[in-house]
């Protein structure tokens, strides 16, 4: 390899990487929380509900907790833990909010807890970013956005059940 395609190949491994780092590395912070890398999966046409995972620290003294968040690609957002019990996914709402205790961190993620977008608009597509505000009780509203990304075949197993009772919703994930 000469000189110049070294350099070339070089160049472009390190843009690449400044590029990747860039696109994967979104957190947001404002006082004593930090939100870290916000995301959601592409929703398929037709399926009315999404989903919105994230880490939540809360860096401060004082207990806080996630109360409400809002997007204006859903009629509405509301929290929800799924859990297994007897060999059947189920999935609640969290009354009252989601607690982030001083110096914690928890984190929102596939089959745990979870934000639930209500009656999309329309599909939520690989890449998009999707504007959503997060509403605390003991600290202010954050507006960060969850970037649709691929699940690269972290999909539920079919055989998994998923249990909705309640939530008007049918078998489509967490």
């Amino acid at each position: 390899m000469n000189r110049l395609t070294a350099l070339t190949t070089g160049l472009l491994i390190t843009c690449s990487a400044l590029i990747t780092t860039t696109v994967l590395a979104h957190d947001y912070s404002q006082g004593d929380v930090t939100i870290d890398h916000p995301w959601s999966r592409p929703t398929p046409p037709g399926t009315p509900m999404g989903v919105g995972y994230m880490s939540i620290s809360n860096t401060g003294g004082s207990d806080i907790a996630l109360v409400s968040a809002r997007t204006p690609r859903a009629e509405r957002v509301s929290i929800h833990e799924s859990s297994m019990q007897d060999g059947v996914m189920r999935m609640t709402p969290v009354k009252g909010g989601l607690a982030i205790p001083a110096g914690e961190t928890v984190e929102l993620k596939p089959h745990s807890y979870h934000l639930m977008l209500e009656n999309l608009e329309s599909p939520l597509r690989e890449d998009e970013a999707i504007p959503l505000t997060l509403s605390f009780e003991g600290a202010e509203d954050m507006e960060v956005e969850l970037t649709v990304e691929s699940l690269d075949g972290q999909t539920m197993m079919n055989d998994q059940k998923m249990d909705h009772s309640g939530q008007g919703m049918d078998n489509n994930g967490d």
